[in-house]
């Protein structure tokens, strides 16, 4: 709900004239503050055929998390990918299980502890040892789309709270608008929309946002 309500706060920011700056994370985080170390893999398309033999298509990215912050720390992930035309799509929604288990077969020589995003428990332990690598998957997403973008938060702890720029409390006063540091990985895509399986990403960079 909270990138949901920076996104409506952006829109209605631009409706009305007004000029909201995005907040940034920060370049030097404060005591306290920790980012995991994160890395992933492009996104990649697979397809399951469910009883009705009509196949489905799901995208999915794994990403690997190390804790090198030297305490274990809390992990709430929450997952998006977002459209050029502003499709919201949460991640694991109506996934079945035997979509992960094609995608750990797939992936079994370089990942063999795969986890399900729904699956890998709210702590990640301090260390090498304990690293995790966790598919995250979305079912297939608008075929007019050009670019998309994934938004992954529960990396950090890093917060910040803004003041929304039209809704106002009980006592008049401005909303208070709570943004996480978030990984935001972005993407272009080429071919001919009808044939799916074609499609090609290209990948255009990352960077962490407050969302």
């Amino acid at each position: 709900m909270r990138s949901f309500a920076y996104g409506t706060l952006v829109v209605l920011a631009v409706a009305t004239g007004v000029c909201v700056a995005a907040p940034e994370p920060a370049i030097v985080q404060g005591a306290g503050e920790y980012t995991v170390d994160v890395t992933f893999e492009h996104p990649q398309q697979i397809s399951w055929q469910g009883g009705d033999g009509k196949p489905r298509l799901f995208w999915y990215t794994i990403v690997t998390l190390t804790n090198r912050t030297k305490q274990d720390v809390d992990f709430y992930p929450k997952c998006e990918l977002v459209t050029d035309g502003f499709q919201v799509i949460p991640a694991g929604i109506s996934t079945p299980r035997a979509v992960l288990e094609q995608i750990k077969k797939r992936h079994k020589s370089r990942y063999p502890f795969l986890e399900c995003l729904g699956e890998t428990g709210n702590k990640i332990l301090q260390g090498q040892d304990n690293t995790k690598d966790i598919a995250i998957i979305w079912p297939d997403f608008d075929v007019q789309a050009r670019s998309i973008k994934l938004f992954i938060s529960g990396l950090s702890n890093e917060t910040v709270v803004i003041d929304h720029p039209v809704a106002k409390d009980e006592g008049g006063n401005p909303r208070k608008v709570y943004l996480r540091k978030t990984l935001e990985l972005s993407y272009g895509l080429e071919g001919d929309t009808r044939l799916r399986s074609y499609i090609k990403l290209i990948y255009n960079g990352r960077r962490w946002v407050m969302r």
